[in-house]
Protein backbone atom coordinates (compact mmCIF):
# COMPACT_ATOMS: atom_id res chain seq x y z
CA UNK A 1 0.00 0.00 0.00
CA UNK A 2 1.43 3.27 -0.49
CA UNK A 3 0.41 5.93 1.82
CA UNK A 4 0.33 9.82 1.30
CA UNK A 5 0.45 12.53 3.59
CA UNK A 6 0.32 16.15 2.31
CA UNK A 7 0.56 17.26 6.86
CA UNK A 8 -1.61 19.48 8.93
CA UNK A 9 -0.85 22.88 7.95
CA UNK A 10 -2.23 23.75 4.16
CA UNK A 11 -3.54 21.96 1.12
CA UNK A 12 -1.13 20.35 -0.93
CA UNK A 13 -3.67 19.70 -3.81
CA UNK A 14 -0.81 20.09 -6.23
CA UNK A 15 0.92 16.85 -5.86
CA UNK A 16 -2.61 14.80 -5.19
CA UNK A 17 -3.88 15.77 -8.45
CA UNK A 18 -0.55 14.45 -10.09
CA UNK A 19 -1.04 11.12 -7.51
CA UNK A 20 -4.41 10.52 -8.34
CA UNK A 21 -4.13 11.12 -11.98
CA UNK A 22 -1.80 8.63 -12.28
CA UNK A 23 -3.16 6.18 -9.59
CA UNK A 24 -6.28 6.30 -12.51
CA UNK A 25 -4.36 5.85 -15.53
CA UNK A 26 -2.16 2.83 -14.17
CA UNK A 27 -5.39 1.88 -12.39
CA UNK A 28 -3.49 1.52 -8.93
CA UNK A 29 -6.26 0.98 -6.49
CA UNK A 30 -3.54 0.60 -3.64
CA UNK A 31 -2.95 4.92 -2.54
CA UNK A 32 -4.70 6.10 0.54
CA UNK A 33 -3.93 9.65 1.02
CA UNK A 34 -4.35 12.04 3.93
CA UNK A 35 -5.17 15.00 2.24
CA UNK A 36 -5.70 17.64 4.67
CA UNK A 37 -8.75 21.00 4.42
CA UNK A 38 -7.34 21.27 0.47
CA UNK A 39 -10.27 22.55 -2.11
CA UNK A 40 -9.81 19.56 -3.83
CA UNK A 41 -10.66 16.16 -3.24
CA UNK A 42 -9.36 12.88 -5.37
CA UNK A 43 -11.28 10.98 -8.00
CA UNK A 44 -9.34 7.96 -7.78
CA UNK A 45 -7.59 7.15 -4.78
CA UNK A 46 -8.85 6.83 -1.17
CA UNK A 47 -8.84 9.54 1.22
CA UNK A 48 -9.81 11.01 4.29
CA UNK A 49 -9.18 15.00 5.25
CA UNK A 50 -7.34 14.00 8.59
CA UNK A 51 -6.60 10.60 10.58
CA UNK A 52 -6.21 10.27 14.15
CA UNK A 53 -2.52 9.44 15.30
CA UNK A 54 -3.60 4.99 15.96
CA UNK A 55 -4.79 5.26 12.55
CA UNK A 56 -2.01 7.42 10.71
CA UNK A 57 0.73 5.02 12.24
CA UNK A 58 -1.30 2.09 11.51
CA UNK A 59 -1.61 2.79 7.67
CA UNK A 60 2.22 4.46 7.74
CA UNK A 61 3.54 1.19 9.26
CA UNK A 62 1.80 -1.20 6.50
CA UNK A 63 2.74 0.91 3.76
CA UNK A 64 5.13 -0.02 1.98
CA UNK A 65 5.89 3.41 0.50
CA UNK A 66 5.40 7.03 1.69
CA UNK A 67 4.86 10.10 -0.29
CA UNK A 68 4.66 13.23 1.31
CA UNK A 69 5.66 16.80 1.28
CA UNK A 70 8.83 17.70 2.75
CA UNK A 71 8.11 17.48 6.15
CA UNK A 72 10.28 16.48 8.74
CA UNK A 73 7.95 14.34 10.91
CA UNK A 74 7.01 12.36 7.85
CA UNK A 75 10.98 12.68 6.84
CA UNK A 76 11.93 11.77 10.62
CA UNK A 77 9.47 8.77 10.56
CA UNK A 78 10.14 7.01 7.33
CA UNK A 79 13.97 6.74 8.48
CA UNK A 80 13.07 5.64 11.55
CA UNK A 81 11.01 2.63 10.08
CA UNK A 82 13.05 1.84 6.89
CA UNK A 83 10.44 2.87 4.66
CA UNK A 84 11.11 3.99 1.17
CA UNK A 85 10.06 8.00 1.05
CA UNK A 86 9.35 9.89 -1.59
CA UNK A 87 9.09 13.96 -1.25
CA UNK A 88 7.85 16.68 -2.52
CA UNK A 89 8.27 20.42 -0.91
CA UNK A 90 5.35 22.34 -0.65
CA UNK A 91 6.07 26.69 -2.12
CA UNK A 92 5.05 29.21 -0.29
CA UNK A 93 5.50 30.66 -4.21
CA UNK A 94 2.72 28.84 -4.45
CA UNK A 95 0.61 29.61 -1.71
CA UNK A 96 1.07 26.39 0.01
CA UNK A 97 3.29 27.14 3.05
CA UNK A 98 5.03 30.47 4.46
CA UNK A 99 8.14 29.84 3.99
CA UNK A 100 10.30 27.52 1.34
CA UNK A 101 11.94 25.70 3.79
CA UNK A 102 10.49 22.73 2.91
CA UNK A 103 12.60 23.38 -0.64
CA UNK A 104 15.49 23.52 1.77
CA UNK A 105 14.65 20.40 3.58
CA UNK A 106 14.01 18.10 0.40
CA UNK A 107 17.29 19.36 -1.35
CA UNK A 108 19.43 18.87 1.53
CA UNK A 109 17.88 15.10 2.55
CA UNK A 110 18.28 14.80 -1.43
CA UNK A 111 22.15 15.41 -0.93
CA UNK A 112 22.42 13.38 1.80
CA UNK A 113 20.79 10.17 -0.38
CA UNK A 114 18.42 9.84 2.66
CA UNK A 115 14.89 10.35 0.87
CA UNK A 116 13.69 10.57 -3.24
CA UNK A 117 12.87 14.08 -4.23
CA UNK A 118 10.69 14.86 -6.82
CA UNK A 119 11.18 18.71 -7.00
CA UNK A 120 8.18 19.85 -9.71
CA UNK A 121 4.75 17.40 -10.94
CA UNK A 122 6.56 16.58 -13.74
CA UNK A 123 9.13 15.02 -11.72
CA UNK A 124 6.65 13.46 -8.95
CA UNK A 125 4.99 11.63 -12.60
CA UNK A 126 8.87 10.34 -13.90
CA UNK A 127 9.07 9.11 -10.08
CA UNK A 128 5.81 7.56 -9.88
CA UNK A 129 6.38 5.67 -13.33
CA UNK A 130 9.58 4.01 -11.98
CA UNK A 131 8.78 3.19 -7.99
CA UNK A 132 10.65 0.11 -8.56
CA UNK A 133 13.84 2.70 -8.95
CA UNK A 134 12.99 4.05 -5.87
CA UNK A 135 15.79 3.62 -2.81
CA UNK A 136 14.56 2.35 0.76
CA UNK A 137 15.48 4.93 3.65
CA UNK A 138 18.45 4.19 5.41
CA UNK A 139 17.04 3.64 8.58
CA UNK A 140 17.85 6.09 11.61
CA UNK A 141 17.92 5.39 15.70
CA UNK A 142 15.18 6.91 17.76
CA UNK A 143 17.49 9.21 19.29
CA UNK A 144 20.53 11.48 18.52
CA UNK A 145 23.36 9.34 18.34
CA UNK A 146 26.23 9.77 21.40
CA UNK A 147 28.49 11.29 19.15
CA UNK A 148 25.43 14.16 17.81
CA UNK A 149 24.58 15.01 21.76
CA UNK A 150 28.69 15.21 22.17
CA UNK A 151 29.39 18.04 19.09
CA UNK A 152 26.49 19.77 19.80
CA UNK A 153 27.37 19.59 23.87
CA UNK A 154 31.02 21.00 22.92
CA UNK A 155 29.38 23.38 20.49
CA UNK A 156 26.89 24.71 23.00
CA UNK A 157 29.53 24.99 26.09
CA UNK A 158 32.02 26.44 24.01
CA UNK A 159 30.13 29.78 23.97
CA UNK A 160 30.16 29.76 20.25
CA UNK A 161 26.29 28.85 20.37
Amino acid sequence: MIFVTVGTDLPFDRMLKVIDAWARENGRRDVFAQIGEGGWEPEFIEFTHFLQPPEYSKRFNAATLIISHAGMGTILSALMYGKPILVMPKRASLGEHRSEHQVATARRMHELGNVNVAFDEAELRVRLDHLGELRPARRIGASASDELVRGLRDFIFSGRA
